[in-house]
C-alpha cells in the first residue's frame, strides 16, 4: 500500500432503482466528470500498449547509450528553456515571488549550468514555481467539465487541454526563426526546435516508462485510478498542511509502507514472467520469477489483500531474498482479479478452504513448471506471505500434515503481518473508512478533500522514512480504509462481470463503469460477506453459510495443524489495528518463542523498510540454504 488512494471519480451516492444510503454516509468530492469514458478508456488502452510495446522496450535501449548524468542534463536543459512560459503564468496567477525565482534559475542555470544542462539553481535552494495555462485558467474559475484521455499525453480535460496549446505557443524560442533568419535557416531553426523538443519528451518518458508500466499491469483498474487522482493533482488549490487532530500512531505507521520499495530499478524488468494452464480451470495463470544462476532454495510470495504479484511490496521482498542467495516467484493474491479470473474454482473469493487450496494448487502447477524449465536449480521451497497472502500462508501451513494429495510441500512457511479472525480485520477497514463521519458534516466534504490534496503534493516530494506525515487519526485512517474500499470495488466488479447474482442495480459494462463504480462504493466489507459470499455459497449447499465463513476464516479454527508444524515463522506488530489482544494471545500461545517475533512499533506493514524487520524475515529463512529440500 501506499499514498494514493485514489481510483475513481465522484460520490459513492447513486441514484435511479437503489435506495439511497444513510444519512450518515462519506461522500467522497467529485471527480471531474468524465462522459465519455468509452473512448477514454479505448485510448487509455492504445496508450498503455505504445508504452509496453513501443516505449519500453526502446528506452532500455536509450538508457543504456545515454547515461543518467546526460539524461538529467537533457531533462534540465527541456525545463529551462520553457522559462518564459512559467514566467508569464506566474505573473498571470499572481504568483510574484513565483516568477522572482523561476527568473534567478533561468539566468543562473543558463549561465553557470551552461545552458540549463546543470541545475545550478536547486543546488543553491532556489525554489522551483511550476506554472501553466491550465493552472492560469484554473485560476480565473475555469472548472473542467470533461475528463479527457489524450492519445500519447495522457490525462487531461478541455481546460488543461487548451492550456498546453497555450502553452506551447507562449514559448518564443518557437518564433525565433521566422524573426532572425531567411526562410531556408527558419526551416533548419524548426526542424532542430522540433528534434530537440522531442527528444526531451522521450527523454522524460525513458525514466518514466517503466513505473508507467508496471503501474498498468499491477492495478485492477489503473484507467480508474488515473481519472480520480488527476482531478486533485490539478486542483489549483494548495493544501492546508496543518495537523488539526491527534494523531494515531498505529495508522500513521501503516502509511509509512510507502517507504519499503525496491532499490534496484533495474530489479523488477530482470524478472521474468510466464503462465501455466490451472486444470481446473482451464485458463493460464501468470507469475513472475528471479532466479538464482545456480541452486538455490525459492521462495514464493504471496502478496496482500487484492494486490498483484507486481506490487510495490512483492517485488521488495522479491529483491529482498534474491539479493541474499533465494530465488523468488510473485503470484497475485487470490482475492486479486488476474488471480480470480484464471486460477480461482469459485466465483468470489470468500471461503479460506477453497482460496487457500485455489493458491496450493497454482503454486503447485508452477513450481512443476520451473523444474521442467530449470532442472536441478530450485532447492528448498518457502512459501511467503505478507498481509492476506500470510493468512493463505498459514492455511496452507495448517493443512500439511493431512495433505495427502500430490501438491508443494513446503520447508518454510513466513507469515508478515497476519491477520487472525478475517471478518475482524475487514471490520477494522469499513471503521477506518467511516472515520471521517467524526468531523462536522458541513465541513467534511471539504476535509477529505484536502487530505486528497497532500496526498497529491506528498507524491510529488522525495520522502524519507524520517519525515512526519501530516496526517491526523482521521485522515490516516481513512486513507487506508479508503485504499482497501477500492479493492472491494474491484473485487465487487471483477466476480459479478464474470457471475452477475443479480446484487447490483447497474449495468456491468467494462467500457462504462462509473455509474456501477459509484454503486458498489456503497457495500462494506460486512455487505460483501452478507450479500455476495453467504448467498453464492448457499446456492451451493453450505449449510449455516454465515457460521462457515466465519469459522471457516479464523485461523484459530486450524490450531492443531498450526501447532503442529514447526516450519512456521509468524513476524506481527504489537500495535497493528487488524489484530487484537485476543489475537496477539492466541499467537503467542500456538507458536514458540522461536516461531514468532513481535515488534511492538510498526503498525500493518508500516516496518518493513527497518533493517531490523528485514534482517528478521531474512533470518525466517535462515537453515534453508543447508537443509535438503522436504520430499514433495
Amino acid at each position: 500500500m501506499g499514498l494514493a488512494p485514489f481510483a475513481h471519480g465522484q460520490q459513492p451516492t447513486v441514484a435511479g432503482p437503489v435506495s439511497p444510503p444513510p444519512a450518515q454516509t462519506v461522500v467522497l468530492p467529485k471527480s471531474v466528470p468524465d462522459p465519455i469514458e468509452p473512448v477514454n478508456r479505448v485510448l487509455w488502452a492504445f496508450n498503455k500498449e505504445l508504452m509496453t510495446g513501443v516505449i519500453k522496450p526502446t528506452s532500455r535501449v536509450y538508457r543504456f547509450i545515454v547515461v543518467k548524468p546526460a539524461r538529467s542534463g537533457i531533462a534540465n536543459m527541456g525545463r529551462n528553456i520553457t522559462y518564459p512560459d512559467r514566467l508569464v503564468n506566474n505573473l498571470l496567477q499572481g504568483k510574484w515571488s513565483g516568477a522572482r525565482d523561476e527568473t534567478y534559475r533561468f539566468f543562473c542555470n543558463s549561465v553557470i549550468g551552461v545552458g540549463g544542462i546543470w541545475d545550478v539553481a536547486t543546488k543553491w535552494h532556489v525554489a522551483k514555481s511550476d506554472a501553466d495555462f491550465g493552472q492560469t485558467f484554473g485560476k480565473w474559475g475555469w472548472k473542467p467539465a470533461c475528463f479527457l484521455m489524450l492519445p500519447l499525453l495522457g490525462p487531461s480535460n478541455e481546460r488543461d487541454t487548451l492550456g498546453w496549446a497555450a502553452d506551447t505557443a507562449a514559448n518564443p524560442f518557437y518564433y525565433v526563426g521566422p524573426l532572425k533568419f531567411s526562410e531556408t535557416d527558419a526551416a533548419t531553426y524548426h526542424g532542430a526546435y522540433s528534434y530537440f523538443t522531442y527528444t526531451v519528451a522521450y527523454n522524460d518518458l525513458a525514466d518514466n516508462v517503466d513505473e508507467y508500466v508496471r503501474f498498468s499491469k499491477a492495478e485492477m483498474d489503473p484507467y480508474a485510478e488515473i481519472e480520480y487522482a488527476w482531478t486533485f493533482v490539478r486542483k489549483n488549490r494548495v493544501a492546508d498542511f496543518e495537523v488539526k487532530g491527534k494523531q494515531d500512531e498505529a495508522s500513521l505507521e501503516t502509511l509509512e509502507s510507502v517507504f519499503f520499495t525496491f532499490k534496484d530499478p533495474e530489479f523488477p524488468d530482470r524478472g521474468r514472467t510466464r503462465s501455466v494452464l490451472i486444470p481446473a480451470t482451464g485458463r493460464r495463470l501468470k507469475f513472475t520469477y528471479w532466479l538464482q544462476p545456480g541452486k538455490a532454495p525459492v521462495v514464493y510470495i504471496v502478496p496482500g489483500l487484492g494486490a498483484h504479484r507486481l506490487a510495490e511490496t512483492s517485488l521488495a521482498l522479491a529483491e529482498l531474498v534474491y539479493k541474499n542467495g533465494f530465488s523468488a516467484v510473485c503470484v497475485s493474491s487470490p482475492f486479486n482479479a488476474e488471480f480470480m479470473e484464471h486460477a480461482s474454482t469459485a466465483a468470489l473469493p470468500a471461503y479460506l478452504p477453497v482460496d487457500g487450496h485455489d493458491l496450493h494448487v497454482a503454486i503447485t502447477v508452477i513450481d512443476r513448471r520451473l523444474n521442467a524449465l530449470y532442472s536441478g536449480r530450485l532447492g528448498g521451497k518457502t512459501l511467503m506471505g505478507y498481509s492476506m497472502g500470510a493468512f493463505d500462508a498459514l492455511y496452507v501451513a495448517s493443512t500439511e500434515p493431512t495433505n495427502h494429495s500430490p501438491l508443494i510441500r513446503f520447508d518454510r512457511y513466513v507469515a508478515v503481518n497476519t491477520p487472525v479472525r478475517l471478518l475482524h480485520g475487514v471490520s477494522k477497514l469499513d471503521e477506518f473508512y467511516r472515520a471521517p463521519l467524526d468531523w462536522p458534516g458541513a465541513e467534511r466534504t471539504s476535509d477529505i478533500e484536502n487530505t486528497f490534496l497532500k496526498v497529491a503534493a506528498l507524491s510529488k516530494l522525495k520522502l524519507t522514512p524520517q519525515a512526519s506525515l501530516p496526517f491526523d487519526g482521521v485522515e490516516s485512517k481513512f486513507l487506508i480504509g479508503l485504499m482497501f474500499r477500492f479493492t472491494l470495488r474491484d473485487i465487487i466488479f471483477d466476480s459479478q462481470r464474470r457471475h452477475n447474482m443479480g446484487v447490483l442495480q447497474h449495468p456491468i459494462r467494462n467500457f462504462r463503469r462509473q455509474p456501477l463504480y459509484q454503486e458498489i462504493l456503497n457495500y462494506s466489507y460486512q455487505d460483501y460477506f452478507d450479500k455476495f459470499a453467504v448467498p453464492y455459497y448457499q446456492a451451493r449447499g453450505m449449510a449455516a453459510p454465515a457460521e462457515t465463513l466465519e469459522k471457516a476464516d479464523d485461523l484459530r479454527t486450524y490450531d492443531a495443524g498450526l501447532r503442529a508444524n514447526p516450519d512456521i515463522r509468524v513476524i506481527v506488530n504489537q500495535n497493528d489495528f487488524l489484530l487484537e489482544d485476543e489475537d496477539l494471545a492466541w499467537l503467542r500461545a500456538t507458536f514458540t518463542s522461536e516461531q514468532l517475533t513481535v515488534f511492538s512499533q510498526g503498525g500493518h506493514l508500516g516496518n518493513l523498510y527497518n533493517p531490523m524487520v528485514q534482517k528478521t524475515i531474512l533470518g525466517a529463512l535462515a537453515g534453508l540454504k543447508s537443509s535438503p529440500p522436504k520430499s514433495q
